[in-house]
């Protein structure tokens, strides 16, 4: 059976062909499945962090601070070269932190689409498996030249390219996470690989992923809460897609997400 590795290496000669309409509909099944459980695990959380978050600006700045007044300061304030990179860095390791966190929707995805049990401690098994360290790297190194470039490109003053190139680097990534815990490949291979694959089908992609962006915006209008239960169907897209193009196996699969302690 051909690994990850070499699967890519046959794509990388003889490319590979991508449906749309088929992606997202496998997607919105999948969705269905996951909707209810995941948009109420992140609706939790995100309560959660919206009061730890807020606890810790007020210890910071104090409660009397938090006024009209304080608030137009920051805005009106001057973000300075190094502050945008403090804030980067600050935001990579976040957004590394949190990898595992993502990893753990893809896995539920893939458990809704074998019809296999998921609960919640689901969203955190990848914080104690062998994949945590690729997963943690993957995301710093991904974060961290996103953010070296918006500083670049902020100090330069031009925003609209940075924007861009934000996007871009999110778009041609976006495969790296279910390459780690799926194909089973390090932080440097799986970030190559995904670009080579997003680069072969970069239009089919980029409009499944607009589509997923849009639908999960859905959840905006109105009660805002609801946004909690349409942010699954950008994981379902991810691991639709991910299974389109490298069709995970049974025999794959259970050897990847049975391994995932050791």
């Amino acid at each position: 059976m051909k690994s990850t590795l070499d699967k890519i290496e046959d794509i990388k000669r003889n490319g590979y062909s991508l449906d749309f309409s088929d992606v997202f509909n496998n997607a919105f099944e999948n969705y269905q499945k996951i909707a209810l459980y995941a948009g109420l695990i992140l609706l939790i959380f995100s309560i959660l962090a919206f009061f730890l978050g807020g606890g810790i600006l007020v210890s910071i700045y104090g409660a009397e601070h938090f006024n009209e007044g304080f608030l137009k300061s920051i805005q009106n304030e001057e973000t300075t070269s190094s502050v945008l990179a403090i804030y980067s860095l600050v935001i990579a390791f976040i957004s590394a932190l949190f990898s595992p966190f993502t990893a753990g929707f893809l896995k539920m995805a893939h458990s809704a689409d074998r019809d296999e049990q998921f609960n919640v401690s689901t969203i955190f098994s990848y914080y104690n498996s062998r994949y945590f360290p690729q997963l943690f790297i993957a995301m710093l190194l991904i974060s961290l030249t996103s953010g070296l470039i918006s500083v670049l490109f902020n100090m330069a003053g031009i925003v609209i390219i940075d924007t861009l190139i934000a996007l871009a680097i999110t778009v041609f990534t976006t495969l790296t996470i279910p390459l780690i815990i799926f194909g089973d490949l390090k932080a440097i291979d799986a970030i190559k690989s995904s670009i080579t694959l997003v680069s072969k089908q970069p239009l089919t992609i980029i409009l499944l992923l607009l589509v997923a962006g849009i639908a999960s915006a859905v959840g905006l209008i109105g009660f805002c809460i609801a946004v909690a239960f349409t942010i699954p169907i950008t994981y379902s897209v991810k691991y639709a897609l991910y299974n389109a193009i490298l069709n995970i196996d049974e025999e794959n699969s259970i050897d990847s997400i049975g391994s995932e302690s050791e």
